[in-house]
């Protein structure tokens, strides 16, 4: 990434500043204004998050917030209830308190001097779902949002279930935010307040796990804050982004199909990252981008922005399966309207072990996974890190139910939702199904395409459950992610199909052996024919930025990936240790701009048995520290995930120091009913 020093506009910093609420707590921001912005007014853009404005997201924040800054914006990063220096306590996700506190937020920033009232919101992951909640609100000042790498379904986009079954990701995300909730606001910003401060936090923070755990439907709960329950109570332009390495990208084409209101869509290849870091490459100039959307929306400039296609994507090409991509070949395609009328349905028949145009006589195939299939999943989101790509797909294949096509003749683009329609029956009241969609290479490697998860247990829409028929035939259909991927002549597609995927999902509580019958079961896939017009498609800019914070590496981290198999107990061990140092030692850098020392080390540890899915275990431990030479502050967290064919049985600690004595400690035993997983 380019940086840039030379803006239109000179730009002062303001380290903290207080943003009040009704009923007198208080948020911290900071905020990046043209340095002329008291006399000569400009519009705001907002970005509201829990992840620490002081030193969790610092360097992330600093090359895009002065940037804007520099090109006639007042960029304002604001810190959740509850985080970083920010009074009260994060009680969960996406409440109605949180949306509140954001309307005040976007009502104070609108009644600056430094603002002409117009607040654009931006926002990625959390900060980009909450935007599209605040939006559903229409505060009067909000013109425009950019949402990157976020959800508009709670439940069926989030990292807590995805088809039905119970995803790793709610057990990790858990005993994230635990960690992140639990931090200490710096003592340089609060003074003597700040040991107080720490210890009602402390005191107050939720297992948020517990809660998650407790919501196993589509119930009430996760409706609350899934925009998708009313997609014209957005009114503003929303500009949607995603990548296909990222778990959120199915929301662009859902909010392009479901919002009425202006709107744009991008994906590219990227990981959970905003797109002038983008990883896979090829990353773009997304703040240039940005700043034709704000122009256009917060300035009434016309910048030519919504003149462009709705709908752009990185068609990715063929390419072998790999831990990590530097980059993704492909090519930029668009779509002038979504859902795509050009976009054609072509059914493949699922036959005996094949993939063919016509249906053959319907049979019977019977199969059964063992319990740690799914362990070349990669992570359900990736961050663009080492490893956490899907890897060679043979193992896992080799343990699941395999359909493969002839060598194309051609070359095939799809874009889109892939459907499974698989008639089927299993011997067992609770079963989890697994879906891959893979591209075979001609030298025998297997690269995941994409792929989809399904509880059978549940009803279409996850908002009821009941237990099966043993033996008893059904029909399921079964949305996979949406991709856009282009098949190469002489590659074979292969859909794969298992009934466990450890540790990408918690498994069913029995082993279960599914009966699939062929001929009558069926494969539909989007497929794109090419567009002329795409090779006339603008470039997009060069990534570019503002400097980041100066940092000094104090002690080096890395992360390592490892699976271990006990060959004597049939146990296989997935365990990722992050940021340790060679001789296990957390690895620490320094804000020298601040004079902060930070560490923050996790270790994740997934063990499950052949023939056993209760067998499952999952330990997460987080140990952060944030230092200066008379102050330290350290947080441990513990969580222990277990099941019984009833139960969920939960276990977690926080422990807290402040120097060498510990000055907190909370443990939970939580058993909760296993009622829909």
């Amino acid at each position: 990434m380019k940086t840039r020093t030379d803006f239109p506009n000179a730009v002062r910093t303001m380290e903290h500043v207080w943003v009040p609420l009704a009923g007198g707590a208080r948020l911290g921001a900071r905020l990046w204004l043209p340095e002329d912005a008291d006399t000569h007014p400009v519009p705001a853009i907002l970005e509201y998050i829990p992840y620490r404005k002081r030193d969790g997201t610092r360097f992330r924040d600093e090359p895009i917030h002065y940037y804007f800054a520099g090109h006639g914006y007042a960029s304002v990063r604001i810190d959740l209830r509850g985080s970083g220096e920010s009074d009260g306590v994060l009680e969960d996700e996406y409440l109605p308190q949180e949306w509140r506190d954001g309307l005040d937020a976007i009502a104070w920033i609108a009644a600056q001097p430094w603002c002409t009232g117009v607040v654009g919101l931006l926002g990625k992951s959390w900060g980009g779902i909450n935007a599209l909640q605040i939006a559903a609100l229409d505060p009067p000042a909000l013109a425009a949002v950019i949402s990157v790498c976020s959800a508009d379904d709670r439940y069926h986009g989030d990292a807590h279930y995805m088809g039905g079954c119970l995803l790793a990701e709610n057990l990790l995300w858990g005993a994230n935010l635990l960690t992140v909730a639990a931090q200490p606001p710096d003592p340089e910003l609060l003074g003597d307040a700040w040991l107080d401060r720490w210890l009602e936090r402390l005191d107050a923070v939720p297992l948020y796990l517990e809660r998650w755990l407790g919501h196993q439907l589509r119930d009430e709960y996760w409706r609350s804050g899934s925009v998708c329950e009313d997609y014209h109570r957005i009114r503003v332009p929303v500009y949607a982004i995603g990548g296909w390495a990222d778990a959120y990208a199915n929301t662009v084409p859902r909010l392009l199909a479901g919002l009425s209101g202006p709107r744009k869509g991008l994906v590219g290849p990227w990981a959970h990252l905003y797109p002038h870091e983008g990883v896979p490459r090829p990353a773009i100039g997304f703040l240039q981008e940005a700043l034709r959307w704000w122009d256009h929306w917060l300035k009434g400039c016309d910048t030519g922005i919504m003149d462009e296609p709705l709908y752009r994507v990185w068609l990715q090409e063929s390419i072998g399966p790999r831990g990590f991509y530097k980059r993704r070949p492909g090519r930029w395609i668009a779509e002038s309207a979504w859902p795509s009328p050009r976009i054609e349905r072509h059914r493949w028949a699922i036959n005996w072990r094949r993939l063919e145009q016509r249906a053959r006589e319907e049979e019977a195939l019977e199969f059964r996974s063992p319990e740690n299939v799914g362990l070349a999943s990669g992570s359900w989101c990736s961050f663009g890190e080492e490893g956490e790509m899907p890897l060679d797909q043979r193992e896992d294949d080799g343990k699941s139910l395999n359909f493969d096509s002839e060598p194309l003749g051609d070359a095939m683009e799809i874009l889109g939702a892939p459907i499974v329609e698989l008639v089927c029956q299993v011997d067992r009241p609770r079963a989890n199904l697994a879906f891959r969609l893979n591209d075979i290479g001609p030298d025998g490697s297997v690269t995941r395409v994409t792929y989809g998860l399904k509880n059978l247990t549940h009803d279409e829409d996850s908002t009821s459950a009941g237990p099966l028929e043993p033996g008893r035939r059904v029909t399921i259909r079964v949305v996979l992610n949406h991709i856009a991927h282009r098949f190469c002549p002489g590659h074979r597609l292969r859909l794969s199909i298992s009934t466990n995927y450890w540790p990408l999902c918690w498994p069913a509580p029995e082993p279960v052996t599914l009966t699939a019958y062929t001929g009558s079961s069926s494969l539909v896939l989007p497929v794109r024919p090419p567009r002329a017009e795409d090779a006339a498609l603008p470039e997009f800019e060069r990534p570019e930025g503002a400097p980041g914070p100066a940092e000094t590496t104090l002690r080096p981290g890395h992360v390592t990936r490892r699976i271990e198999r006990e060959i004597t107990t049939g146990e296989t061990v997935y365990a990722v240790n992050t940021d340790l140092d060679t001789e296990g030692k957390m690895a620490l850098f320094r804000i020298e701009e601040i004079g902060l020392d930070v560490g923050h080390t996790i270790t994740e540890r997934f063990a499950i048995r052949d023939g056993d899915p209760l067998s499952a275990r999952a330990d997460i431990t987080h140990n952060t520290l944030t230092r200066r030479r008379d102050w330290c502050a350290r947080v441990e967290t513990t969580t222990h995930l277990h099941a019984t064919s009833t139960t969920f049985l939960l276990e977690s600690t926080l422990t807290a120091f402040h120097g060498d004595e510990r000055i907190f400690r909370r443990e939970w035993r939580r058993e909760i009913p296993r009622e829909a997983v």
